[in-house]
């Protein structure tokens, strides 16, 4: 008789291993050592611990915020250069002057060119004292582009004719002509200035940025390098 196979302090056999099954949760975690930890960083928090990224960050903040102030100066000129709707009273209503005038339209055409001008200039401002572009800066001109405009529209209505039109024309009298107050229409001219900016952002960064150096040439491992082809 053939005694059975007991094994060593008592021990239950090792059951056999499946090589397609998954790794055990405590074996297969500590053998790969590239592993990366659940508490480790975020791609955001990795970005924002860099010095360099946290500068443009904080520079883009600040060309944000200088963009946007300068709609200011946008709302000044928009009344100034922009056509008035004429407008005049009688003892019972008020009406156009000019039913087959285009001066509404002007208006928005004229805040359209300023805020097209104002974002090729923001961009080529920027671009002089920073040439190496970058996503924070294109976002920064955006949105600064847009809060220019809004406050631009917002700065020009208050500057130009009241908007309080009854008692204008009781002010200016029956039979005088006086002017309208300045409305932007087409609320879609508020986002010519952002474009503009982003894309003439781009177009500089792309034919007058910093160019990337060309990567070196490959030398594989057992091809000599060749000699230059002798004329003789």
């Amino acid at each position: 008789m053939t005694a059975p196979l007991t094994p060593r302090n008592n021990q239950p056999p090792e059951e056999p291993q499946n090589p397609w099954a998954a790794p055990a949760a405590g074996r297969g975690a500590a053998a790969d050592p590239g592993a990366l930890p659940s508490h480790g960083r975020t791609p955001a928090r990795a970005y924002f611990e860099d010095p360099e990224h946290v500068r443009e960050v904080r520079e883009a903040a600040v060309i944000a915020l200088a963009v946007a102030v300068s709609g200011v100066l946008l709302g000044v000129l928009w009344p100034w250069l922009a056509p008035h709707v004429p407008l005049i009273a009688d003892t019972k209503s008020i009406y156009l002057k000019n039913t087959e005038g285009e001066e509404s339209i002007g208006a928005d055409g004229t805040f359209v060119l300023l805020a097209l001008g104002f974002g090729v200039l923001s961009a080529a401002v920027v671009f002089l004292f920073r040439r190496r572009g970058g996503i924070p800066l294109v976002v920064a001109l955006t949105a600064g582009g847009l809060l220019g405009a809004v406050l631009a529209w917002h700065v020009g209505v208050w500057l130009g004719p009241t908007e309080n039109v009854i008692a204008h024309a009781k002010q200016v009298g029956t039979g005088v002509t006086f002017d309208s107050p300045l409305r932007l229409e087409a609320k879609g001219a508020l986002l010519a200035w952002p474009v503009a900016a982003m894309l003439a952002q781009l177009a500089l960064t792309g034919l007058f940025g910093p160019r990337d150096p060309e990567p070196e040439a490959m030398e594989w491992p057992g091809n000599p390098p060749q000699d230059p082809p002798n004329p003789h």
